[in-house]
């Protein structure tokens, strides 16, 4: 069974890494607070062990890990193993995302979802809808009470552009990155269409998603969002009532401190 402590002391700062699909970020967590957050590829493992030694400067006392990337996980933990010389802890084998959900067995959802979940309803302390805008865009849902219910994953925007010219090849290549803010409502190039095209797909799954979730909740949830698509795709959309930037990394956050308080009042 795993050891659910995730610190022998609950004082002091620690360094928090989510691994993703694509990109890896690591920052400086104290309390729900989080900084010096830099984001690197997953593949280089000697980068993510070099970014959490520069943070030893603020002696934090362990890591603590999350992944979504199993071939990035394992190189990722040597190097800041090496680097740092902290113990490393994992959230899944070593310890759970102390989330209430209404997910059945067996649970396939990713431990970035249920993080960000939890970063998210930690923030705002209410129901919402938790927009996560990278790889993939997804849009689950948590109650009032903090319990997660799950929700859609969608095709990310840099995904849906690249899929454009991979089927259809007279179709340019473009970046996310590029989308001008406005967007003018008619797409009178194919760049311009295209752009315009994976925006308004975006949007509109999580206005229909959304609509689903308040129909189910018999209430109106805030919207809250993070990732590196939320600008292009949501930048100027009232959609969104809330940009947290590096939420899984504030649900890593939440999660260790929720461990301890569980640990401690089972000492009672």
């Amino acid at each position: 069974m795993p050891d659910h402590d995730p610190e022998s002391s609950s004082v002091g700062s620690f360094i928090a890494v989510a691994i993703n699909n694509t990109n890896t970020s690591i920052g400086l967590a104290e309390g729900l607070a989080v900084s010096r957050v830099t984001t690197v590829a997953s593949a280089e493992s000697e980068a993510i062990g070099n970014v959490a030694a520069s943070l030893l400067d603020a002696d934090p006392g362990i890591v603590l890990l999350s992944s979504v990337n199993q071939a990035a996980t394992e190189p990722a933990i040597r190097a800041i193993r090496a680097a740092t010389g902290l113990d490393v802890r994992q959230f899944g084998p070593d310890m759970p995302v102390p989330i209430a959900h209404t997910i059945p067995e067996p649970i396939t959802t990713g431990l970035d979802r249920f993080l960000c979940a939890l970063g998210a309803f930690e923030t705002i302390n209410q129901a919402c809808v938790v927009v996560d805008a990278g790889t993939a865009l997804t849009c689950d849902f948590v109650d009032g009470q903090g319990v997660f219910h799950g929700g859609a994953i969608i095709p990310g925007g840099q995904m849906m552009l690249d899929a454009l010219p991979a089927k259809a090849p007279a179709l340019p290549r473009l970046n996310l990155a590029d989308m001008p803010s406005p967007l003018e409502p008619f797409g009178k190039s194919t760049e311009h269409a295209m752009l315009l095209g994976v925006q308004a797909a975006a949007r509109g799954a999580v206005r229909y998603l959304a609509e689903r979730y308040a129909e189910f909740y018999e209430a109106y949830p805030q919207i809250i969002a993070t990732g590196g698509g939320v600008l292009p795709l949501f930048g100027d959309d009232e959609l969104i009532e809330q940009v947290v930037p590096d939420l899984q990394l504030v649900g890593i956050a939440a999660a260790r401190k929720r461990l301890i308080e569980a640990d401690e009042e089972g000492s009672d």
